[in-house]
């Protein structure tokens, strides 16, 4: 049954759900471009103000899912479980977590994506390492969840194809935060993949998507929702993210600070998110075994050295130093009240880390290091962080970032629940 786009625009606009007769059309007409991208655009925005009920949500999902092709991973003999961030700054749990899950019996189809504006990219980060390929096929992907257990690289071509050109669309529409929008094109994925269970790390704050937890809130129900409703189980975490996680925001420093948590040491926040995170995937999956001691005892570096090595990377290679390098000082005596989680993005990003639009180029050596964190007491003069970046002109660019995301107080004061929430 074909409709007309312009009659769906309505529908929305207006306030009406859309039924599923329409959703399926509109999906796989935009897909194969007969809906143009004003007319999509149009619709998206519908979305953003007028909202979706959750039939037509799970309904768009479903779509989605069927624009492309679904991965079958039963030849897999691990049990297999993801997980999935929805952005933040300095968040590099991916890194850590995925060989952590696999070490522990699981299998980790990890599919990410690229960074852009001021939230850091997977696949960017790992791009830091000399070798590293992230582009596998399906055959590749299922071979080496088998052999190694641990994979994470982009989504292939096939893959809800609808998602791909319309989260394109979405970035320079205004209409990334649309909730029911979000929320199937993560699930779609997702769901798509194959995986048998899933761990949602949802983040709240300055520096997420989500501003606001009552927003996060409703968006981890959504996706948990989603996920029951095609056989995936599912459980979502509301983390913080008004400041930034661990110390280092930039590509190589965050593998760095990632290889630092493998070899069991690292940030604490870092160490205890990534363990948190962990011991929901084996949850999920009926492994009862302890995270943290793999962390301490080598397992979970051994499976990161095998799953760089499975994708063409080096483990041992030396990571890109950068060329110019400044420090960012504090002014006067106090206590460290905050450290803004968007400053900190936005400073990496003009250093060079990230991207304004998805075909530019980013550094791997750029961002910043942190070298205080909320309550730490400082003097005069006291460095604060570190900025790193290919050449001086970015890091005029970058400073004055830095230099307001730090407050200082006279006292202390008290610092937010990293896991604020669990929904499942």
């Amino acid at each position: 049954m074909a409709f007309a786009a312009v009659d769906v625009i309505r529908t929305k606009r207006d306030g009406g759900a859309l039924t599923d007769e329409q959703i399926d059309w509109v999906v796989d007409a935009y897909t194969r471009g007969e809906v143009a991208d004003e007319q999509m655009s149009a619709l998206a925005m519908a979305i953003l103000l007028r909202g979706m009920t959750p039939g037509e949500i799970a309904r768009w999902t479903q779509a989605m899912i069927a624009s492309g092709e679904r991965l079958d991973l039963s030849s897999v003999p691990r049990p297999t479980v993801d997980k999935h961030s929805t952005g933040g700054v300095g968040d590099k749990i991916t890194l850590p977590l995925t060989p952590l899950v696999a070490s522990l019996g699981a299998a980790v189809p990890q599919l990410s994506g690229r960074g852009l504006g001021h939230t850091g990219g997977t696949l960017d980060k790992l791009e830091s390492i000399p070798g590293w390929r992230a582009a596998l096929s399906n055959d590749e992907f299922i071979a080496q969840l088998r052999d190694v257990g641990a994979v994470i690289c982009q989504a292939g071509e096939g893959l809800a194809p609808a998602d791909r050109k319309l989260y394109a669309l979405r970035d320079v529409t205004g209409t990334v935060e649309a909730i029911p929008l979000i929320a199937s094109s993560i699930m779609s994925k997702k769901i798509a993949e194959g995986t048998s269970a899933l761990v949602l790390d949802v983040k709240v704050g300055s520096g997420a998507f989500m501003k606001d937890e009552k927003d996060a809130r409703r968006l981890a129900e959504t996706m948990v929702e989603l996920g029951k409703a095609h056989g995936v189980t599912t459980v979502a975490l509301l983390t913080d993210m008004n400041t930034p996680l661990g110390r280092a925001v930039g590509n190589g420093l965050e593998v760095a600070e990632s290889l630092e948590v493998l070899a069991g040491g690292g940030p604490d926040d870092v160490v205890e998110l990534t363990v948190a995170l962990a011991r929901e995937m084996l949850t999920a999956v009926g492994i009862d075994a302890d995270p943290a001691a793999a962390l301490r005892d080598g397992r979970a570096m051994d499976s990161w050295r095998a799953m760089i090595r499975a994708q063409g990377g080096d483990p041992e290679a030396p990571l890109a130093q950068p060329h110019a390098h400044e420090v960012v000082r504090a002014s006067q005596a106090g206590f460290v009240s905050h450290v803004d989680a968007m400053g900190i993005g936005l400073a990496a990003w003009r250093l060079g880390a990230g991207r304004a639009r998805k075909e530019d180029p980013v550094s791997a050596a750029a961002g910043v290091l942190l070298r205080v964190q909320p309550g730490d007491r400082v003097e005069a003069g006291d460095v604060l962080c570190d900025l790193y970046a290919d050449d001086d002109r970015r890091i005029s660019a970058g400073r004055a970032d830095a230099e307001r995301a730090f407050t200082l107080a006279d006292a202390p004061s008290a610092r937010t629940a990293l896991v604020m929430d669990r929904v499942a």
